[in-house]
C-alpha cells in the first residue's frame, strides 16, 4: 500500500527534490522561514510594501491636491479640520503632499539602483576575473570615487549637472557604484579558478559568457543585500539635495525639499519640517532593517 502523497510544504523541504524548479522553490521558502523569524526584518518589509502601495494609489489616497495652494489656511496645526497632518507655508496639505512625495523617494530609490547595481557589477567581475592591468586600472578608478564623501561627490556632480531630479539621480548613482564593485570583484576572486569556471573555459566559453553565465549570478545576493542596506543612503543623500535646492525643485513633492522649506518655520510650526523629517527617518530605518533581514538569509556565512 502506497504511503499518503506529501504536502507541498514537504516537498518544498525535502532533501531530494525532484526537478531542479522544486530545488528553487524549496530554497526560496526555506529563505523565507528564515527570514520570517526575524521580526524587525519583517517590520521593514511591510513598512516598505506600505510605501509601494501609498505610492501606487496615491491618488486615491491623498486627500487634496498636494499643489494647490490657499493661503488663507496656510500653517493649519495637524487636526486641523480637513488635514489631518495640518499644511505648509502655502496652505498644502502636508499628508497629501507626504503621499505624493512617497512616488518620488520611490523613483529615485530605484533608478539608483537599477544605474549603479549593473555598473558596479560589471566593473567588479570584469576586475576579478581579468586580473592584471585590467583590475589595477578598474580598482585605482574605483579608490578614486570611494575617496570623496558621497554626498561631497554628488554635490559636485549636480553643480556640473544642474539642478534637477533627474540630474540628481545621475550623481547619486555615479557616487553608489564603487562598493558595489568592490563586492562583485572579492565574490570573483573566490571563485574565479573553481572547477566548474575551468569547465566552462574547456567546454569553449568565451570571457563574456563565463562573467554573464556563472560569475555574475553568484554574485547577486551580496549585491541585493548591499543595494537593500544602501537604500536609507540614497533616500538621505537625495533629501539632502533637495533640501540644499540641488535636487526636486519646487513646486515637487519631495521630502527634503519639504523639510528645507519648513525649516523657517521650525520653532513656531515644528510640523511643516518634523513631519516630512520623520517620513525619511522612517522609511530609511525600514530599508535598513529590510536589508538586515536579507543579509541573514542570502549570506551564506550567516546561515547555521
Amino acid at each position: 500500500m502506497s504511503g499518503a502523497t506529501p504536502s507541498w510544504r514537504d516537498r518544498l523541504l525535502t532533501d531530494t527534490p525532484r526537478s531542479r524548479r522544486e530545488a528553487k522553490l524549496g530554497a526560496a521558502y526555506r529563505g523565507w522561514l528564515r527570514f520570517k523569524r526575524n521580526r524587525l526584518a519583517l517590520l521593514g518589509l511591510a513598512i516598505v510594501v506600505a510605501l509601494v502601495l501609498v505610492a501606487a494609489l496615491a491618488p486615491l489616497i491623498a486627500p487634496h491636491d498636494p499643489y494647490a495652494q490657499n493661503l488663507a489656511r496656510r500653517l493649519l496645526p495637524p487636526g486641523a479640520p480637513g488635514h489631518l497632518l495640518g499644511t505648509d507655508e502655502f496652505g498644502r496639505d502636508i499628508l497629501s503632499r507626504l503621499v505624493y512625495g512617497a512616488r518620488i523617494t520611490l523613483y529615485i530609490v530605484a533608478l539608483v539602483a537599477v544605474i549603479a547595481a549593473p555598473i558596479g557589477l560589471i566593473v567588479g567581475t570584469a576586475a576579478g576575473y581579468l586580473g592584471g592591468w585590467v583590475d589595477a586600472a578598474l580598482m585605482r578608478v574605483t579608490d578614486v570615487f570611494l575617496a570623496f564623501p558621497s554626498l561631497i561627490l554628488a554635490l559636485a556632480f549636480v553643480a556640473a549637472l544642474g539642478p534637477g531630479i533627474e540630474n540628481a539621480v545621475i550623481a547619486i548613482a555615479l557616487t553608489s557604484w564603487p562598493p558595489y564593485a568592490r563586492i562583485a570583484r572579492a565574490e570573483t576572486l573566490t571563485i574565479r579558478n573553481s572547477d566548474y569556471i575551468a569547465a566552462a573555459r574547456l567546454q569553449g566559453a568565451g570571457t563574456g559568457r563565463i562573467l554573464a553565465r556563472h560569475v555574475m549570478p553568484l554574485c547577486l545576493s551580496s549585491l541585493t543585500v548591499r543595494v537593500t542596506l544602501d537604500m536609507a543612503g540614497i533616500i538621505l543623500t537625495a533629501a539632502g539635495l533637495g533640501f540644499l535646492g540641488l535636487g526636486a525643485q519646487p513646486p515637487l513633492a519631495e521630502w527634503g525639499a519639504m523639510v528645507s522649506s519648513g525649516r523657517r518655520y521650525i520653532l513656531d510650526q515644528w510640523w511643516v519640517a518634523t513631519i516630512p523629517g520623520i517620513a525619511i527617518f522612517v522609511v530609511s530605518l525600514a530599508f535598513n532593517l529590510l536589508g538586515d533581514g536579507l543579509r541573514d538569509v542570502l549570506d551564506p556565512r550567516q546561515k547555521s
